[in-house]
């Protein structure tokens, strides 16, 4: 252990080392126990925790079609029809790459450039929503393709306005608490339904007539013209077994005992039991699309050029003002809080948050990386970068610089030239994966203010309306208007009646406040209005008035209930 330990001296006493903080290099504010070598050792740990969204993102965000055109008079969305289906695999293969180059770049750039060790991908939930809503199944969505790619590209540079002029802050502050837990709860449900289907996971539920959801579990070829599995054929399906015991309960097993990269190995378990031909779980049929995905998928080590997906934005939206707006709307909504959600989490989980300003060094940089990330992704065909909370895998195992954000993107850039293999990868592997992460967003139900029903009904709604019409953005309208609606009613009863007709447990409610402590420009607005030249550097004077606000921030807080303590929620990606 000599020499890694010579080598580690060495590079902490460079100017590498003095750049990212590392200990031993001299620096006032280097971070205590960060060594090169753990860095790279947390950097592959964030990969592998990460690596499944190659694979997922792609198969989910595939359905909708990309630019593959279905004739509107197609009646089964042209699931029958083996062009399309060729061209959906050539989108599929395309987002392989696309995902794993912007993974890559954002990580990189996030570690170069903010000094953080948090990786960065599409996110899910948002990429459900960007393929089943928006743009719908084979594009039977609200908009096209492109159209949706636009309002990606677009929300991505209104979210670095918002981010410089400290507006972000204040928009992320004002959503009532149980309404930011609810949605992230929402969201984990709403991917155990996508989990839960043939489309893109293990297909143990199907729609029906007389039912919104029943069971299923039968392949594909035996479903009737409703959609729904004979009796018989229920729960017979040989991949939905396979999907459920080694996708799912081996993965589970493995993450209760901590085992990295846990669920990139599942999926590979079951990926590998797949591709061999012919078996009754093939993903390569003897089929025309079967025969590409498997020469395909022999080519194991490739360079797969994004050629369906790239830079397809449509400008003119005005055919879909409305539809545009609300995807945009939407888009911004969760990312201001799936960003800052999880920066922040994971920024104290690595031990940088600085307890005098609640914040962390280089957090303006880092919400700029995301913003730029989401917009260089929709030129890729992406759905919206952000954060990921998988980044506490490479943390725990000692990350503490952006260093270990580079070799994670370093390693998403390697896995570019694996597309074969990636995009090889059946939706019953990754379908236990999406169960397993709405399962871990459901967590933060507990954290729900329960007791207060002007608070619960609203969360709850959230929390229903998502999964059941397949849309977070008309979740978060039913809850935020009921959350209004119930809240104003009871204020105004409460005012007109002088404050003597009030709910019996009103004390219960969670406290709610859109001030922002120090007003909601962010500090180097501040600098800049004094006049000092090289405002996007902190000053004694700013620190100072930052500390006294906290002081003040502190000593008011102490008369509120601790559900308002609580700025931000934590997050699970």
């Amino acid at each position: 252990m000599g020499w890694v330990h010579n080598t580690n001296l060495k590079i902490a006493q460079s100017p590498v080392g003095r750049y990212f903080r590392l200990d031993g290099c001299g620096h006032p504010k280097e971070r205590k126990g960060s060594y090169f070598f753990t860095e790279i050792r947390a950097g592959l740990a964030t990969f592998f925790a990460m690596a499944y969204i190659i694979s997922v993102n792609a198969n989910i965000t595939s359905q909708s079609g990309g630019t593959c055109v279905c004739p509107p008079t197609s009646t089964d969305l042209c699931d029958s029809d083996p062009e399309y289906l060729l061209c959906v695999q050539e989108v599929n293969r395309d987002l392989v790459t696309a995902t794993a180059a912007i993974a890559a770049l954002t990580s990189f750039c996030m570690g170069l450039f903010a000094n953080v060790p948090i990786a960065l991908a599409p996110g899910m939930g948002l990429n459900a929503y960007f393929a089943f809503t928006v743009v719908g199944y084979h594009g039977s969505g609200l908009v096209p393709y492109e159209v949706a790619l636009t309002a990606v590209f677009v929300e991505g540079f209104v979210f670095v306005a918002l981010t410089l002029l400290g507006i972000r802050q204040w928009l992320a502050r004002a959503i009532p608490a149980s309404i930011k837990l609810a949605t992230g709860v929402g969201i984990g449900l709403y991917l155990t339904i996508i989990g839960l289907t043939y489309s893109a996971g293990i297909g143990a539920i199907t729609g029906a007539q007389a039912t919104p959801l029943e069971l299923a579990g039968c392949a594909q070829q035996f479903l009737t013209e409703e959609g729904v599995c004979p009796s018989a054929e229920k729960m017979r399906n040989p991949t939905l077994w396979i999907g459920i015991f080694c996708g799912g309960f081996l993965t589970v097993i493995l993450m209760m005992y901590r085992v990295k990269g846990a669920i990139i190995m599942g999926i590979l378990l079951v990926s590998i039991i797949s591709w061999p031909r012919p078996t009754p779980v093939t993903y390569f049929p003897y089929t025309e699309l079967g025969n590409s995905m498997f020469d395909f998928f022999k080519k194991v080590v490739t360079f797969h050029p994004i050629g369906k997906i790239l830079a397809v934005q449509r400008w003119d939206v005005s055919e879909y003002g409305g539809q545009f707006g609300l995807a945009f709307i939407t888009f911004l909504y969760v990312d201001i809080l799936d960003c800052t959600g999880t920066l922040y989490s994971m920024a104290r989980f690595a031990n940088l948050i600085d307890e005098r300003t609640q914040d962390f060094e280089g957090s303006a940089v880092a919400y700029m990386i995301d913003a730029f990330g989401i917009s260089i992704g929709s030129l890729m065909g992406s759905p919206p970068v952000t954060a990921y909370i998988e980044s506490g895998a490479g943390i725990s195992e000692g990350g503490k610089t952006g260093l270990t954000a580079m070799f994670a993107g370093l390693a998403f850039f390697i896995s570019i030239f694996f597309a074969p293999i990636f995009a090889s990868i059946p939706p019953w592997a990754t379908g236990c994966t999406l169960i397993i992460v709405g399962s871990l967003m459901a967590q933060a139900a507990k954290d729900i203010n329960w007791r207060y029903m002007g608070d619960a009904i609203p969360a709850f709604l959230t929390i229903a309306i998502m999964p059941f019409t397949y849309s977070i953005a008309y979740g978060l309208i039913a809850g935020i208007m009921s959350y209004i609606l119930i809240n104003t009613i009871v204020f105004i009863i409460e005012k007109a009646s002088g404050g003597r007709i009030v709910p019996p447990n009103k004390e219960e409610k969670e406290m709610w406040t859109w001030r922002i402590p120090g007003g909601i420009l962010p500090p180097w607005l501040k600098r800049a209005a004094r006049g000092k030249k090289d405002f996007w550097r902190e000053d004694e004077q700013s620190v100072g008035v930052e500390e006294t606000v906290d002081r003040k921030s502190e000593s008011s807080s102490a008369n509120r209930g601790p559900d308002e303590k609580t700025a931000m929620p934590e997050k699970v990606a």
